[in-house]
């Protein structure tokens, strides 16, 4: 198996993540209407600046190196830096809402959950005083049970939710930073 790697171009302690464009406007959306500086990516073109920073630590450092047409040049310059910034801060400050959602949601939960396995603990009390059947003790383990039930959703948010939408925001950050090289097409 081939190592990482061999797949990316180093200079010196760098790796470069290298795309090659016949025309700049193969990077951009070509549905969205918006002026270059605030347009956003084309689907693939971000799947692979994104997916090639993913296989690295995030403390890789890393260089987005883009070879163009002579004729794009000048322009690129200008433009990419400032458009592929703005748009990975824009993508970075969406996962920071997601995040603060799942937390709103985790408490909310918590709320919830726990409000819900006291009732049930209570009334898991009350049904023992009605004697000890099969189906009161049916019943009284089967509210001890949905009562901690009742938490499985705060406790899958806290422990699990969050982290990948962590990972995408610190990824975003990363890519709002990233160096980035205009190269000619040879």
């Amino acid at each position: 198996m081939k190592k990482l790697e061999s797949y990316y171009q180093r200079e010196e302690e760098t790796y470069l993540v290298e795309i090659k464009l016949n025309d700049m406007n193969q990077l951009f959306n070509s549905l969205d209407p918006s002026p270059f500086l605030v347009k956003d990516l084309d689907d693939n073109a971000r799947d692979y600046i994104v997916g090639s920073v993913c296989e690295f630590s995030l403390s890789t450092p890393l260089k987005l190196v883009f070879y163009l047409p002579p004729e794009d040049e000048q322009e690129a310059r200008v433009i990419l830096p400032v458009a592929l910034h703005n748009y990975f801060d824009y993508c970075e400050r969406r996962e920071h809402r997601r995040l603060k959602v799942i937390w709103r949601q985790g408490r909310i939960a918590l709320i919830m959950g726990v409000v819900f396995l006291f009732v049930s603990l209570s009334l898991s009390k009350l049904v023992t005083k009605l004697g000890e059947s099969t189906f009161v003790q049916f019943l009284e383990e089967g509210l001890i049970i949905i009562g901690w039930v009742a938490l499985w959703e705060p406790a899958g948010i806290f422990l699990y939710k969050w982290w990948p939408v962590q990972y995408k925001k610190r990824v975003f950050e990363k890519l709002s930073r990233i160096p980035i090289e205009i190269r000619l097409l040879k």
